[in-house]
């Protein structure tokens, strides 16, 4: 009988997450420019690393984990921005914000509709980069699927916690990256380190231990965001 009332409070709180969901993917979906605009920069992006670590196809390569880590990152920049400036222009936030219920729901909405997108981006740059860097993707998977599903989650996390504390600012645009890059040097190292061991056949076993280390990033800093998302979004 006890179970029953928490039970329901989290269904009601899954509901309400999966409704801010799909309010901000239909709204993307409506104006499908703004998406076709990340994957366009993105591919932008990897045209330009390409270009500038020149013709040999070793020194591409061995630039790859990097380059599709960092275009990911600066594509995601772009998706973030975009994560509250509807409801802040409209004035739609204060209205979602009185809305009976946790506040937690609200961001793990915004997460799931934020990593849907960035999902897609990266369905676009993985392929590319394997044509453009030289990458052997498929050969390295199912190990390089676990580090860019553990990496892309994390990255998500902070890029929707952060979102949500610059997005009150005039300067949002400029504040998001600059809290935004520090917090996230751990999870990159550890993304582009696990992406070159399994692309390289991880023959020392180092992709184990890049793995574990993106998991005890994404479980500490989930916990921290979930807990303090409350606080933040209320100021």
């Amino acid at each position: 009988m006890t179970d029953r009332p928490v039970t329901g409070g989290l269904r009601v709180e899954a509901r309400r997450a999966m409704a801010v969901a799909w309010k901000d993917l239909l709204a993307e979906g409506r104006a499908r420019s703004n998406v076709l605009a990340v994957i366009l920069f993105a591919g932008t992006a990897l045209l330009l690393f390409a270009f500038a670590f020149g013709p040999d196809a070793q020194d591409l390569r061995d630039a790859g984990a990097g380059v599709i880590w960092l275009t990911i990152l600066l594509s995601g920049i772009l998706v973030f921005n975009r994560s509250y400036q509807l409801e802040l222009e409209g004035g739609g936030l204060e209205a979602l914000l009185t809305y009976p219920g946790s506040r937690r729901a609200i961001f793990v909405g915004k997460l799931l509709a934020n990593l849907v997108i960035v999902l897609l981006v990266e369905a676009v740059v993985l392929p590319l980069a394997a044509i453009l860097f030289h990458v052997p993707l498929l050969g390295a998977l199912p190990g390089l699927a676990v580090i860019v599903a553990l990496g892309t989650f994390g990255f998500v996390t902070l890029g929707t916690f952060y979102a949500a504390m610059s997005s009150r600012s005039r300067a949002s645009d400029v504040l998001l990256p600059l809290l935004l890059f520090p917090m996230l040097v751990p999870l990159l190292l550890a993304a582009v380190q696990g992406t070159t061991a399994f692309m390289e056949g991880d023959a020392m076993g180092d992709g184990g231990g890049w793995i574990r280390m993106l998991v005890a990033f994404n479980l500490i800093f989930f916990s921290a965001a979930l807990w303090a998302f409350e606080y933040v979004i209320g100021e």
